[in-house]
């Protein structure tokens, strides 16, 4: 596989919420997208995703080209995959749907061309199975819910994809801005749905176990972890919490109270009365507020914070340049 190629054109298989996201993220970094999907008004719905998008968009910087324009839209797969540098593909997470369509736009597509698949939860080894003649350009391009804001990508690897195709990944999702993960071993949920998983598990515990509604752990988490996690991960904010002993002293500090908290922590079946118990008490929180306020909020706390983060960035980047 050639790494040299610039990837410009990009095509979109599914677009649904995720597919839309993508779509609109590729053409505020000026690419070219042509998307394919076959269910009812699929291209409206599409177009109308990306018109409420690019106002965020354009707040957080449109690259050279941007356009709402450069989107195109066809029901005919062979047409969509014409001249394409990168596939982004986010159709149903069924193996025997990915196989056959990896049958496919194996056979249609040069042997240079990555296909990148959104699944979070299918393997890329049982995915590209149904690649028989080039599986080594087949990756997972894992996205955080939605893409457009979220600059996050996972990225794995099955068993028959070149380190090549990792590697050109990589460079293609950071060139547009993303962060991106590289998971060296195929895991169910890879890693950042992972740990929402283990962090969920136990929330639904003390909800469902009366130690607190679902307002207070919201609040506990996003007024009190939530806030630090916004700025550094898990294993940094352990080294600072060492002070000046850094990672070596938190475990002396702390290592024997955590594992005694492990023992205890929860593991909820998720039964209809349990369940009806955790939809009561978030109704409680949410009161009168509809889906769209509480989306609304979130956008434009979230736009706040990808901005601070930037403009940090920024500043230490130019302290670095002036070492």
């Amino acid at each position: 596989m050639s790494n040299t190629k610039p990837i410009r054109r990009i095509a979109i298989i599914g677009t649904g919420v995720i597919g839309a996201s993508w779509a609109s993220l590729f053409l505020a970094k000026g690419l070219q997208v042509v998307a394919t999907d076959p269910a009812p008004n699929a291209e409206a719905s599409l177009r109308k995703f990306v018109e409420t998008a690019w106002p965020a968009l354009k707040r957080l910087g449109l690259s050279a080209g941007a356009s709402q324009s450069n989107l195109k839209f066809t029901t005919d797969l062979a047409e969509a995959l014409t001249g394409v540098d990168l596939v982004q593909e986010n159709g149903p997470e069924r193996i025997d749907f990915k196989q056959k369509l990896y049958g496919q736009l194996d056979e249609l597509l040069p042997a240079e061309v990555i296909i990148a698949s959104s699944s979070s939860g299918l393997t890329m080894s049982e995915i590209q199975k149904g690649a028989a003649a080039h599986p080594e350009r087949c990756v997972i391009g894992h996205p955080f819910n939605p893409p457009h804001l979220i600059p996050l990508t996972e990225i794995v690897g099955g068993a028959k994809t070149s380190e090549a195709t990792i590697q050109r990944a990589a460079e293609f999702y950071t060139s547009i801005g993303q962060k991106t993960v590289r998971v060296n071993k195929e895991m169910p949920g890879h890693v950042a749905n992972r740990l929402q998983a283990a962090l969920g598990r136990e929330v639904y515990y003390l909800v469902a176990e009366g130690i607190v509604s679902a307002a207070d752990v919201d609040t506990a988490l996003s007024w009190g972890p939530g806030l630090r996690w916004g700025i550094m991960g898990n294993m940094m904010l352990n080294h600072l919490g060492g002070g000046s002993g850094g990672i070596e002293h938190f475990f002396q500090q702390f290592a024997g109270p955590m594992t005694a908290w492990w023992k205890t922590l929860g593991s909820p079946v998720l039964s209809p009365e349990v369940q009806k118990k955790l939809i009561d008490s978030v109704h409680a929180e949410v009161g009168s507020r509809s889906v769209q306020e509480l989306e609304h909020a979130r956008d434009e706390i979230l736009l706040g914070l990808i901005e601070l983060r930037k403009r940090s960035e920024t500043v230490a980047q130019r302290e670095v340049a002036a070492e």
